[in-house]
């Protein structure tokens, strides 16, 4: 009698991250079926229709995105003293650093080595998109990065990022003299989740500094949080058909599927196996450094946060049922309310190492030659890229043509990639995921005599947190 009850408790308790696996799968297999099962390719209006689900579940993810990071972070570090915020913080930027630039330098060396552009020809270039991206510059991005962090409008970062725009003369070809040419600025599609971050640290800081007077402002934030996360517990069983129908969709876009076999197949397979070796090796060891554990256990755990990341490819989509996971796994709330949200907003290890591969990989198909410093460069400039990419579908390639300006490559280089960017991407996602669920558990352990001292926090959510843990 024990074991079928056994069986049927892991049933229930494992049931939505099954299904959510089962449509991921489910949806390549269809998309596949369904590309083969007639000889025209399918229309952008089909494809639309066969995306719609996968678009509301997509949409009712992030709108949830907005509430919970200003409202986690606020209660998180509202509820905290400043010194043990100020301590959680900078745990959480060495972990990170760590994490970014162990795989920033893998994904270099595997590059090197492999130098998958030595077997790719010219002719690699017909396989470019006709829509260049937009020009930009390092200078600029890196300027871009910093005024986001300060948002004007707070109405307006929750719907806006702030960019600037060189404007190309005509008649005049990309070159030497970009700096030259007429700029503008403003503001385009998509939250400035790195300024909306910013401001809840404030904000969170100014509460937790004025003591007994800002409790209830504390309290308000924290019933907020509590609120979005319960949305986001109905909004998931919803995960194992969105996923479906975006993968399918995906799959049914795609113009040309046999890049990843041809010529741009070793490219795929040196991306491919970096993020692997990061995610399953760099990773473990530094999770072991710090917490003395292999981190295979937490993973399996995750399996439904994973499917949505590599179903969304959005890091920052993903972000509320990361939350959500690690608090049903036993994490203190105040960690995954501090830290995940942070991290899905800078750490972007996936979006690092994949800039460094793909920028020295097109430098190898130019047949531009690569000294140290050129390469020192591409490793500063794909980290800081990786910083202010968005954590949205396929970001990467805007913050790649600042990491192409270090090499002295021209940005409609990137198009070059863009065949098998769409399922790197969700590869790339997905490690991003994990490094900030693992980081979150990394903090709480690194700080778990701090956390006990510090009852700020309502006794009965941390009393939760523990009966949590000892379930897990």
């Amino acid at each position: 009698m024990a074991r079928p009850r056994k069986f049927k408790n892991f049933m229930s308790e494992n049931m939505l991250t099954m299904l959510t696996v089962l449509g991921v799968v489910a949806g390549v297999i269809l998309g596949f079926i369904l590309r083969n099962v007639r000889d025209e390719p399918w229309s952008k209006r089909e494809i639309m229709y066969i995306q719609f689900p996968g678009d509301i579940f997509l949409r009712m993810l992030k709108a949830l995105i907005l509430p919970l990071i200003v409202a986690s972070i606020i209660s998180a570090i509202g509820g905290l003293d400043l010194s043990l915020s100020g301590r959680i913080g900078m745990r959480s930027i060495y972990y990170y650093s760590a994490t970014t630039i162990s795989a920033v330098t893998l994904g270099i060396i595997l590059v090197l080595i492999i130098k998958p552009g030595n077997f790719s020809s010219q002719s690699l270039v017909a396989l470019q998109d006709a829509k260049s991206p937009r020009d930009v510059t390092t200078t600029d991005t890196l300027l871009d990065l910093v005024r986001n962090v300060f948002p004007p409008n707070l109405v307006q970062a929750c719907i806006a990022q702030y960019r600037t725009i060189i404007i190309r003369p005509e008649n005049v070809t990309n070159g030497s003299n970009i700096y030259d040419w007429e700029i503008t600025h403003q503001y385009g599609d998509g939250t400035n989740t790195l300024g909306l971050v910013f401001f809840g640290i404030v904000f969170g800081i100014a509460i937790s500094k004025m003591g007994e007077p800002g409790k209830p402002l504390l309290i308000f934030f924290d019933t907020l949080s509590e609120a979005t996360m319960l949305i986001t517990k109905w909004v998931i069983w919803v995960s194992p058909i969105g996923v479906l129908f975006l993968v399918t969709a995906k799959l049914l876009e795609i113009k040309d599927i046999g890049a990843i076999t041809g010529q741009l197949g070793l490219y795929f397979v040196t991306v491919l196996l970096g993020l692997i070796i990061h995610g399953c090796g760099t990773l473990s060891i530094i999770f072991f450094i710090c917490t003395r554990e292999l981190p295979f256990k937490l993973i399996g755990k995750m399996g439904q946060v994973l499917a949505t990341a590599f179903g969304t490819s959005s890091s920052t989509a993903t972000l509320p049922v990361t939350i959500q996971c690690l608090d049903n796994i036993g994490v203190d709330p105040r960690i995954t309310r501090f830290v995940v949200p942070i991290g899905a907003t800078i750490n972007m290890d996936g979006t690092a190492l994949y800039e460094a591969v793909a920028a020295i990989f097109i430098a190898q198909v130019r047949r531009v030659p690569l000294t140290l410093g050129k390469v020192i460069g591409v490793s500063i400039t794909a980290t800081a890229a990786s910083i202010g990419a968005a954590g949205i579908p396929q970001a990467g390639l805007v913050t790649m043509v600042m990491v192409l300006d270090t090499v002295g490559l021209p940005a409609e280089d990137v198009t070059l990639i863009i065949a098998v960017d769409w399922l790197l991407d969700r590869f790339r996602t997905t490690i991003n995921v994990i490094c900030d669920a693992l980081g979150a558990y990394v903090v709480e352990h690194m700080s778990k005599k701090d956390l006990e001292s510090n009852v700020t926090l309502p006794e009965e959510t941390i009393e939760l947190a523990r009966v949590r843990k000892t379930e897990a």
